[in-house]
């Protein structure tokens, strides 16, 4: 009689997979050492919970500064005295390292129970240790970076809303900074009418520019793309490199060369109107506040359409002929084509790109500060620094640079993220260009 012997190591037990759990609990990596014989792996994550242990007298120093921001001492020198935003951001970067600790700590014990019910018993070897933990390995580089280099500084300014980090009696060294909590975020949605009506005018305006910005660049794109497509002219591509160009300058240099164009007493364009006698008065493109959005919005769509214009160039081209001949033997005209094939195949294409391009505009600087730098003055600019052509961006470098009020500027930070980053992410799971499936 036969008997068959199986190779198959025995199931753990309870009791030991216990115990590696509580050893693996009681320190990071003991788990690994005693009962799974993995001494690379538990040495070094012995080694990461020793180093935090050595550092934790000054972990906890930096939390207790995070808490207070430091106090005042007018007896000392200003150098010599707590710095408070030095301490929000070591206080933030010590909870990062310590949520990273954790983090480090839960996987280590989450490894060594995992281990332990895989091996059954068994040795396991170093090189197959190692092929386990590479992926970790392999991402952990790239998430402390992420970690430290955009987490911490989003937290931190946003951390920067709920004190009274601003001029003139808060600003360190000189003086200390406070946390307010909420109060920051009161004054600007209706505890101060002044700024209540700054913020609302200027973020209404934000929204308007962003939809119309987009609205113009993509339509006036498509409307060029159409044209130069459909012309029968032979030098069509001398037209298309004439439209690129103003894409290809730097925005900074066509913004400046605008706004001395428009100039309402010397610019070029208000002299020739005056010499070819159109008009007698010259007309304040900038220095009007109506007048000055509309011609921020005209600028913007001559530095922008040749982008959208080049996209759905693409689109149309990727287009197979064979669609066309089918439409025109079915006797659809060329607005039927469009309307009915061209224009919901490039909207399905460039979809996402709209959505990217309208979060772009919202918070486009460059559009508005090098062309009418956030002018012209309206009457609550004194105090809030907010422009009659003032983004929120812009309004944040005003806060920041011209008022030192951090505290606002923050605010306004929070607000456009969270109002922006919920919307984009909304959009573009709902476009079918981000959903499995057939067009």
């Amino acid at each position: 009689m036969e008997t068959s012997i199986s190779l198959e190591p025995k199931p753990a037990d309870a009791g030991g997979r216990k115990k590696v759990l509580i050893a693996s609990i009681v320190f990071m990596g003991l788990g690994h050492i005693l009962y799974l014989k993995q001494y690379l792996k538990g040495f070094f994550l012995a080694t990461v919970e020793a180093v935090f242990i050595a550092f934790l007298p000054r972990i906890t120093k930096a939390l207790i500064n995070l808490q207070t921001l430091g106090e005042p001492k007018p007896h000392l020198p200003i150098r010599l005295r707590d710095n408070s935003i030095f301490m929000l951001i070591d206080g933030v970067v010590v909870v990062a390292a310590v949520a990273v600790f954790i983090a480090t700590y839960i996987i280590s014990v989450r490894d060594a129970v995992t281990e332990y019910d895989q091996s059954r018993g068994r040795t396991v070897g170093i090189r197959e240790s190692i092929n386990k933990a590479f992926p970790v390995l392999g991402l952990a580089p790239s998430i402390g970076l992420i970690i430290f280099f955009v987490v911490v500084p989003l937290v931190f300014s946003a951390c920067v809303a709920f004190t009274n980090y601003s001029s003139p009696a808060h600003i360190p060294p000189n003086n200390t900074v406070d946390w307010v909590g909420f109060d920051n975020f009161r004054a600007l949605f209706g505890g101060s009418k002044i700024w209540t009506q700054a913020l609302g005018r200027v973020a209404l305006w934000t929204l308007i520019w962003g939809a119309l910005a987009t609205a113009t660049c993509y339509f006036g794109g498509m409307l060029m793309a159409v044209i130069l497509k459909e012309s029968k002219i032979r030098i069509a591509p001398i037209f298309r490199t004439i439209f690129i160009l103003p894409y290809a300058i730097p925005s900074v240099i066509s913004m400046l060369v605008w706004q001395n164009l428009l100039n309402a007493t010397f610019g070029t364009i208000n002299r020739t109107l005056r010499a070819l006698g159109i008009i007698s008065v010259s007309i304040p493109w900038l220095g009007d506040p109506t007048m000055a959005k509309f011609t921020a919005v005209m600028i913007n769509l001559w530095a922008g359409f040749p982008y959208f214009m080049l996209l759905i160039s693409g689109s149309m081209s990727a287009i197979p002929q064979d669609i066309y001949e089918a439409a025109e033997i079915d006797g659809a005209g060329k607005f039927q084509v469009f309307s009915k094939i061209v224009f919901p195949i490039v909207l399905y294409q460039t979809a996402p790109l709209i959505i990217m391009s309208f979060t772009h505009n919202v918070n486009n600087f460059g559009a508005i500060f090098f062309l009418t730098g956030g002018g012209p003055v309206v009457p609550d600019t004194t105090v809030t620094s907010a422009g009659g052509t003032d983004i929120l961006v812009t309004w944040i470098y005003n806060l920041t640079v011209n008022l030192n009020q951090y505290h606002y500027a923050s605010v306004l930070a929070v607000m456009i993220f969270m109002v922006l980053a919920p919307i984009a992410i909304f959009n573009l799971q709902r476009t079918r260009s981000f959903r499995e499936g057939e067009l």
